[in-house]
């Protein structure tokens, strides 16, 4: 859809492109709640992550800190926001790419002591771990509560989309972004579960007592209690200095995001129009301001455990970030029915995915079944918790009362399937993309970036 049509902002757009404006409206305050409730999350992690060093500066103080560095970035210094989130972005990547080469050095033996432990784990005391019940029962619950754990991690074609509108060559650079994205992240996914699953059995002790007394950053890390089993120092501190730049790039991230989201919804009518002021230099001042009044909500963990605020926060996320694809996955489904009613070939869209529309339907189906199932451990005997349920089911609340309320106040219908505007803003996108010439760069750091994030 975005490589058809590249605009700013599209999922939630094309929602009432494609759908309903009732639904756009619904969409994007879902994406704008997930996104905001991100900071004060990070906020909380990047608490955790200093703490692994000392715990000398009170935390209100860290908090406080945190949201003024993010303020000045994202309201004085928004021009460098880019340039910063680019390296901050690369360390990410060295991150990943190291962990996952310690862990094939130490497994064959490339460690201190000489441990040639390899796959040990996997045989004792085994891949999956049991939990609430015994048995082929605990595994499932214990890998469908892994399952519920990824469905939060699990993001980032969706913020590619973001900016299609202001990309360079959209139609054929898009494409490149969303494959590049897809396999890096699905890459770095499957092979850290794998790392991890070879460095620390399941029960391993320092790791249980690391959470059960809440350790503070990288001390309940598999890859750091790794570490010292095997006698590596310096190392740890290195993992945690660069988790601790990833979640303060992360935290950012979403502050720009989440008022961008919020400018967006103003500009359509569907907040405030006090939320459409910016500054001279074109930056939404309100909407920030909005984002981070939110961002106060990690004095949370002032007077409760911070793995409590965390675990809150998950879920809120969780639920809404599932809820926002299957609002992408049956936005796509209208949009393809529209294109067949129409008359439009599916040939003519200059990307398209396999599988479809097949692909599609399980895909919303899935996330749909995840959502409800999100936070399915509050009803289980003994694990009811107020906080917990309320966090994992208040947007699967909140989200049909912002779509029936929008369409019953302003008598919004459906839109029919012959009646889908597939053309406006076409034109202009293909005549852009016939008298496109590309730009070579002579920066060996633009090329690595453009090879690295394409």
């Amino acid at each position: 859809m975005v490589t058809y049509l590249p605009i700013s902002s599209p999922f939630i757009r094309f929602a009432g492109r494609y759908v309903d404006d009732a639904f756009e409206l619904a969409a994007g305050y879902n994406f704008f709640i997930f996104e905001a409730a991100m900071v004060p999350f990070e906020i909380t992690a990047c608490c955790l992550i200093i703490h692994y060093w000392s715990d000398a500066v009170p935390l209100a103080a860290l908090i406080s800190i945190m949201i003024v560095i993010w303020m000045v970035l994202n309201v004085f210094a928004v021009k460098w926001f880019g340039e910063s989130e680019f390296w901050l972005a690369l360390s990410k990547v060295l991150l990943s790419v190291g962990l996952i080469l310690f862990t094939f050095i130490a497994m064959l033996g490339g460690n201190p002591k000489g441990d040639r432990f390899g796959f040990r784990y996997w045989n004792e005391p085994g891949a999956f771990a049991e939990y609430y019940k015994e048995g082929d029962l605990g595994r499932w619950l214990g890998f469908f509560a892994c399952l519920s754990q990824a469905s939060f991690t699990i993001a980032g074609p969706d913020y590619v989309s973001m900016a299609a509108g202001e990309s360079v060559n959209p139609r054929g650079n898009l494409p490149k972004a969303y494959n590049g994205m897809f396999y890096r992240l699905t890459s770095f996914f499957i092979l850290g579960a794998l790392c991890v699953g070879i460095l620390v059995p399941y029960n391993d002790k320092t790791m249980k007592a690391a959470f059960d007394n809440e350790a503070p950053g990288a001390a309940a890390s598999p890859y750091v209690i790794a570490m010292d089993r095997l006698g590596i120092p310096v190392l740890p501190h290195i993992v945690n200095a660069m988790v601790l730049l990833a979640a303060f790039s992360a935290g950012s991230s979403y502050v720009y995001c989440a008022s961008r989201t919020l400018f967006g919804l103003a500009l359509d009518g569907k907040a405030p129009r006090i939320f459409t002021k910016c500054t001279k230099s074109g930056v939404p001042v309100y909407c920030v301001g909005i984002v981070f009044l939110i961002s106060l909500l990690g004095f949370l963990q002032v007077s409760n455990s911070a793995s409590i605020v965390l675990s809150w926060f998950v879920s809120l996320v969780t639920a809404s970030q599932l809820i926002n694809f299957t609002v992408i996955t049956f936005t796509y489904t209208r949009f393809r029915k529209a294109m067949m009613v129409q008359g439009v070939p599916r040939e003519s869209l200059p990307y398209k995915s396999l599988g479809q529309p097949y692909v599609a339907y399980v895909a919303m189906v899935a996330t749909t079944v995840m959502t409800f199932a999100n936070g399915y451990e509050v009803f289980l005997p003994g694990y009811w918790d107020v906080p917990t349920f309320l966090f994992s089911y208040t947007m699967i609340g909140v989200f049909p009362v912002l779509y029936f309320g929008w369409k019953f106040l302003h008598r919004t219908e459906i839109r029919k399937l012959d009646e889908i505007d597939l053309v406006t803003g076409l034109d202009e996108i293909e005549e852009y993309t016939r008298n496109y010439v590309p730009e070579r760069s002579s920066n060996i750091f633009s090329r690595f970036g453009d090879w690295l994030f394409s």
